[in-house]
């Protein structure tokens, strides 16, 4: 008799100490519902973190152009290049965002530099393919470096010309193709001055968002005889660019604010929802919406088209 109790007290105090198979599936599912209401969660503190991570970029480039400009009496080119006489860049090509190195507290990779050669030069081979976290959006899906290549008239690649870092900001070149002589702040061999921006330092952009999921961009410069692609699978329509779009952005095509249906690669646009961020000549840093007037996205992009712009944009 007292055998049999021992043997019947084993198998309650096993029972106690495990879970039945149904216990187990319930503990699974609890946690997978769990696991469920935590993630978007635990994304949009990311995404918040990442966003403000940007803003704080942004305000760093403005804050180094306000100084830049201080001391050069204008803000830097956005980029600098001779050319043939069809007007093509034949280099060499550094734009503004290797120019602003310095006021970045990037001075020993600025003296690195080799201004006078073009960016593709060996002399510039280490120099060309830093990568600098301040140019670089945190919610932006991107490599460190990528390859400027030259196309055909096709469209078909033929050569790789160099490695160059990657960058998520672009300078605002206005609402023409990238090139020459902008309606915004940057172009080739442009030296604009506060004082030319007469449509308000508040209500001009200065730089704003390129995401690599659109296209290609550098703060290295437009390397000559490059062109500039939409990635794969970009919500932009396959295009190829001249390379001055790799520093530069425009505001022409689009339904309505960056990003928006009908924006190509060498436009604004970011891997945040709804819109893009953009720091302004006064320095402030706002986000403009994708689904904002699209008229009013242009006129922010010109320094002095004597446009009205009112309201909340």
């Amino acid at each position: 008799m007292r055998l049999v109790n021992k043997v019947q007290a084993r198998a309650f105090d096993q029972r106690l100490g495990g879970f039945t198979l149904i216990e187990l599936l319930v503990v699974i599912a609890i946690l997978a519902v769990l696991m469920g209401l935590l993630l978007p969660a635990v994304q949009k503190v990311r995404e918040a973190a990442a966003r403000t991570q940007c803003v704080n970029n942004l305000k760093q480039i403005g804050l180094a152009l306000q100084n830049y400009h201080d001391t050069a009496r204008s803000f830097p080119p956005g980029y600098i290049s001779s050319y043939d006489s069809a007007g093509n860049d034949t280099g060499p090509g550094w734009g503004w965002a290797a120019f602003l190195l310095p006021q970045m507290e990037q001075q020993n990779l600025y003296n690195a530099i080799q201004f006078t050669q073009n960016i593709e030069a060996p002399a510039n081979s280490a120099p060309r393919v830093q990568p600098l976290k301040p140019y670089v959006c945190p919610s932006d899906s991107v490599s460190p470096t990528w390859t400027a290549t030259k196309y055909d008239l096709a469209g078909k690649p033929i050569a790789s010309i160099c490695e160059v870092a990657a960058a998520s900001y672009v300078g605002n070149f206005g609402v023409s193709e990238p090139g020459v002589d902008g309606e915004g702040i940057f172009f080739r061999n442009s030296k604009v001055t506060i004082g030319e921006v007469t449509d308000g330092t508040s209500l001009t952009m200065l730089v704003g968002e390129r995401s690599f999921r659109w296209a290609e961009a550098t703060w290295v410069g437009a390397v000559a005889s490059a062109s500039m692609v939409t990635s794969a699978n970009s919500p932009a329509q396959p295009g190829e660019w001249v390379s001055s779009g790799f520093v530069l952005g425009h505001t022409f095509e689009g339904a309505g604010g960056p990003g928006s249906p009908g924006t190509e690669g060498n436009g604004f646009s970011s891997q945040h929802s709804q819109g893009a961020h953009f720091v302004f000549v006064d320095g402030h840093v706002q986000f403009l919406r994708t689904a904002m007037d699209h008229q009013v996205y242009r006129a922010l992009s010109t320094r002095a088209g004597g446009e009205v712009v009112g309201g909340d944009f």
